[in-house]
């Protein structure tokens, strides 16, 4: 790379756009920044705009703060405001933001919304989830396991439940920095083949065999936003793929449970598992606002 070119993309929409090498640039910049409580300057003077269609707790509340840590503005706009490829064609909403914030972090319905505010903006856009990804909480779940096992390469982690935009995400972090993902899912939930491919993953119907000797027991809600209309059908085909204690306990003393929140208790998981001494779905929580952080810096600030 030549002298001062950046190690990021121009975007963030999926953790395949990253090279093994930036992916550990975010890593270490936000490790730095947790460590250290950073506050900055990337962001002096600079704007990100929130492009919402869907409701959010931590993925909101820690680009807000991100920004702020950095010395920026976030502004905040949903679909009742906006309303993309409605009110106003995605294109249009695209070319009019990218006249006014530095950035953009767009949580959308569809990929392709994301995938065309990135092609229009003329600024830097993260995913902050579509229905095929979630790169942000990809980083985050990355920089916890790093925290807890003091590496990536060689961690197996075994994930239970639906073959979802968070599990997709996963396999591509997976594939980048040397961690065997095992899925457990339910026929006909399994995510997309290239996916499990790229990624060297294995494919184990049986929760209990999928969870021994693994590092990280990870599962995410089996029904999710959009999808509520399944809801009966995927409660019933995913009977047996809870995780409890016992299904902990298959996976031995050193697994750690992983959860993205918000956590349905009784369907993909139980209370006493979120709570217990192996969980670590705090520190993920936590580790959104500092991988954020670093997202942010880089894209936005040209840290």
């Amino acid at each position: 790379m030549g002298a001062g070119e950046s190690l990021m993309p121009r975007h963030l929409l999926d953790i395949s756009s990253l090279q093994p090498e930036q992916l550990e640039r975010l890593l270490e910049t936000a490790a730095y920044f947790k460590k250290s409580s950073y506050r900055g300057k990337e962001l002096d003077g600079k704007t990100v705009a929130l492009l919402f269609e869907k409701p959010s707790l931590r993925t909101r509340t820690t680009l807000e703060v991100a920004a702020l840590h950095l010395g920026g503005h976030a502004v905040y706009l949903d679909t009742r405001q906006v309303g993309l490829g409605v009110r106003e064609p995605v294109k249009d909403v695209a070319a009019n933001l990218g006249r006014w914030v530095e950035g953009i972090a767009a949580r959308v319905n569809k990929h392709e919304t994301v995938s065309e505010l990135a092609q229009y903006a003329g600024v830097p856009v993260v995913n902050a989830l579509s229905d095929a990804h979630h790169p942000l909480q990809a980083l985050a779940d990355l920089l916890t396991l790093r925290e807890r096992f003091g590496r990536l390469e060689g961690l197996r982690l075994a994930y239970v439940g639906d073959g979802n935009n968070v599990l997709a995400s996963l396999l591509e972090a997976a594939a980048l920095a040397g961690v065997e993902v095992v899925v457990s899912t339910p026929e006909g939930y399994e995510p997309p083949a290239e996916l499990m491919a790229k990624a060297g993953a294995s494919l184990v119907r049986d929760p209990h065999q999928a969870v021994k000797g693994a590092d990280a027991v990870y599962t995410d809600v089996w029904v999710s936003m959009g999808q509520e209309e399944e809801t009966q059908r995927r409660l019933r085909d995913f009977r047996g793929y809870t995780v409890t204690p016992e299904l902990m306990q298959s996976a031995g003393e050193q697994a750690v449970f992983m959860h993205c929140l918000p956590a349905h208790y009784g369907e993909e998981v139980v209370e006493e598992v979120v709570y217990g001494p192996a969980s670590v779905v705090f520190d993920q929580a936590e580790n959104r606002l500092h991988t954020a952080k670093a997202v942010l810096a880089d894209l936005v600030g040209g840290r």
